[in-house]
């Protein structure tokens, strides 16, 4: 879940460190370092806190600025508490190695006690210090062949970056489970665990693959696969707009990201609708009608917010498509021994594509015979690469930890998913082309939606003090529901829970009373008027209701003056109006209390680590 980023050639390289640090401090921000190669050795500088903390350490202590080679890192603490001496970089015993790392070292302790009984010393409390000396004690003059040795001793998951003073102009990268990717540059070498940071200096990218080191030198890039058999990997143009990485006018990445969404959906759908023959053409797939219609059980499998996303598609899949469907919780999934029929498809959704627990499910699953497919944002990931097949979300950078964005636009393309796969079965060109056109009006929804914003922030002003919700919802409002809740936790701290509606009554109702508001999810679709009946048993226990309802829909105006208007718009897709409603809930109930909205604390946003 760190951030790493690693530079060499002619321009100075914290020129280049610190920068690329800051599009990725959404990565994680306990900590942060760079380590230059210096004229007099590694020029090592480290500072808890934010990025900024590091940069302001720069005026007591400067970096210097001739160095044209260096590593960064921005840490998100696993071993160790976030403090300067567990900062990255970390280095070796004599000080002519400097690591940075992200993932996890299963077997640090046994390589700690080894390395200790032959008289190293260790400053921190990290898993990473052992890469350091390990590096040592196979340095044969090569930084590439001694980082080779180490990793082979190293079990987990590791993204590594390192430089030595003994090679001035070399950087050497090496990844098992944790994204490296690498800038494709004339004269000049980037490396760093997001193309965020490469964006801005190349759009080609090289992504490793696992178990790949590569020798990074000004203008040349060395790989060599596990066997250490010298390969060529593929470069990829990433179609990001650098001014995408800006706030470009707005008080946080978040609030920018939710007001992307018309932009963010018209970009998943582009190009994918057939209305004349009511389907949709995902051509990431490689399946045709014959094959589609071989597929008898659809599992999907995800954590977090892509989690609730999967779980409105499973409802469409079976609703639209005829075809069983479940949500599977991905670090669930290998460990519980899953039964896959024959004939099942596993769709793995993971925004930043590099999801370790997601990851393992794909894995798990082409081992049991399973036909494998991917949703992702982040072209050239590791599940994207894994799986074989799948479809690109197409919605742009999403910096803000908090995913919005992403969301709404793995429900279009689950949508999609179950409009092609039913017109493979009994879904009519009428009925598809309805549902291919409301599919097609995603954008204005948002748009409309959005409008909504200045009557979310003063009924956001009335509640933010606060310190427990309750979300609600049927069908597919339960996954609303839960995402909405997990929303306002992640930015505000506020408790929230999300609900099926028809569970209060077994349990949570208890919790109940004035103080506690509810978020009713009630848009006009099927089982609103059972979750009406749920709203007057809050009511009838003092709690207060905020209500995410239809436009026009009056019915809910005699249980709350606090009513959020969404569009109407057919079930399968209600979630997405609903969700971006409870997005601007949450950030402007977030931004009122003062919270860190954009970097909330303990969370980095992509998860590489079981």
């Amino acid at each position: 879940m760190c951030g790493i980023v690693g530079y060499t050639g002619k321009r100075k390289a914290i020129e280049i460190i610190v920068p690329g640090l800051h599009k990725l401090e959404y990565r994680g921000y306990d900590s942060a370092g760079a380590a230059l190669v210096g004229t007099n050795g590694i020029d090592l500088h480290r500072a808890a806190g934010k990025i900024e903390n590091l940069e302001k350490s720069f005026l007591t202590s400067p970096p210097d600025r001739n160095a044209t080679t260096g590593i960064g890192h921005t840490r998100w603490a696993t071993h160790g508490a976030p403090c300067v001496r567990n900062a990255h970089p970390h280095l070796s015993q004599n000080g002519h190695i400097a690591v940075v790392h992200n993932g996890i070292i299963e077997n640090h302790v046994q390589l700690r006690a080894r390395l200790e009984s032959r008289g190293y010393v260790f400053k921190s409390d990290t898993d990473t210090e052992v890469i350091a000396h390990l590096i040592q004690e196979f340095w044969n003059g090569s930084l590439m062949d001694s980082v080779s040795e180490a990793v082979s001793m190293l079990s987990g998951t590791y993204g590594i970056a390192a430089v030595s003073s003994d090679e001035p102009d070399t950087v050497v990268t090496a990844r098992k489970g944790s994204p490296i990717v690498l800038g494709d540059c004339k004269d000049e070498c980037i490396a760093a665990s997001d193309v965020s940071a490469i964006i801005s200096h190349t759009n080609r990218v090289i992504f490793l693959d696992d178990g790949d080191i590569a020798r990074l030198t000004p203008g040349s890039i060395e790989i060599r696969n596990p066997e250490k058999t010298m390969v060529t990997r593929p470069s990829t143009v990433v179609d990001w707009d650098p001014g995408k990485i800006e706030k470009g006018g707005y008080e946080h990445f978040m609030l920018k990201e939710i007001f992307e969404q018309p932009e963010s959906l018209e970009n998943a759908i582009r190009g994918r609708l057939i209305p004349e023959d009511g389907t949709a053409k995902l051509s990431g797939l490689q399946l045709g009608p014959s094959e589609i219609v071989r597929i008898t059980n659809i599992v999907l499998t995800a954590c977090g917010t892509s989690y609730y996303a999967g779980l409105a598609g499973a409802y469409a899949f079976e609703q639209i498509s005829g075809i069983p469907a479940h949500i599977e919780q991905a670090a669930e999934f290998r460990y519980r021994n899953p039964i896959v029929a024959p004939d099942t498809m596993l769709a793995a959704i993971s925004q930043s594509g590099e999801t370790a627990d997601t990851l393992a499910a794909v894995r798990e699953a082409k081992r049991k015979g399973a036909l494998v497919m991917s949703i992702c944002n982040t072209v050239g990931s590791t599940i994207a690469r894994e799986a074989g097949r799948g479809i690109y979300l197409h919605a742009g950078p999403e910096i803000s930890v908090a995913s919005t964005k992403a969301f709404t636009c793995q429900v279009a393309v689950l949508a999609m998913m179950s409009v092609l796969f039913g017109r493979s079965r009994r879904l009519s060109n009428a009925d598809g082309t309805f549902l291919i056109n409301a599919i097609a009006s995603l954008p204005e929804l948002a748009r409309r939606t959005l409008e909504q914003n200045d009557a979310v922030k003063s009924i956001a002003e009335r509640f933010a003090e606060a310190s427990d919700f309750f979300y609600i919802g049927r069908g597919y409002m339960f996954p609303a529901a839960m995402e909405g809740a997990l929303k306002l936790k992640e930015v505000s701290y506020i408790h929230a829970e999300g609900y099926h509606a028809a569970e209060l009554k077994h349990g949570p109702i208890a919790l109940l009373d004035k103080n506690v508001p509810v978020v009713a999810c009630v848009p006009s679709i099927p089982g609103c008027g059972k979750t009406m009946a749920n709203i007057q048993e809050c009511k009838a226990r003092g709690a207060p209701i905020i209500a995410i309802a239809t436009h026009g829909d009056e019915r809910i105006r005699s249980f709350t003056e606090n009513v959020i208007e969404v569009p109407e718009c057919p079930d399968f897709i209600s979630a997405i109006p609903v969700a971006i409603a409870e997005q601007l809930l949450a950030y402007h109930i977030a931004n009122i209390r003062g919270e860190p909205i954009d970097q909330p604390r303990n969370l980095a946003k992509s998860v590489t680590v079981e």
